[in-house]
């Protein structure tokens, strides 16, 4: 089961690290088309994306935490954490924004959670 929960654990971190650049280095870019918006829109919404990518890099960094420090426990708590936000804020995005957002973001942190609450 643990296999499982660091499996579900890096896929979240790795759309995380996705969003983070999708929401900041390639929002005028890769973004615009991946958020179907015009130049017009890219060029409103970009500060408030960028400071919204900057929180999903910030829940990607928790994830970091769970792989690489070198307390079990410690990390353990991170990935707890980042887990729940990942779920939270998933649910939030696909009242308000998308109801996509749902099963990109809170159902693989779920599952994440749920397997790490089985292994330990």
């Amino acid at each position: 089961m643990l296999l499982l929960a660091n499996v579900l654990i890096g896929i979240v971190l790795l759309i995380h690290v996705y969003i983070f650049l999708l929401e900041t280095v390639l929002f005028r870019s890769r973004g615009r088309k991946v958020f179907r918006l015009s130049e017009q829109q890219v060029e409103m919404m970009a500060p408030a994306m960028s400071n919204q990518g900057c929180y999903n890099g910030f829940l990607a960094a928790a994830l970091a935490v769970y792989f690489l420090h070198p307390d079990a426990a410690t990390g353990n708590a991170f990935a707890v954490f980042g887990l729940a936000c990942v779920a939270v804020a998933g649910i939030w995005g696909a009242a308000t924004v998308q109801r996509r957002i749902l099963f990109i973001q809170t159902v693989p942190a779920a599952l994440g959670l749920a397997a790490l609450m089985l292994a330990k």
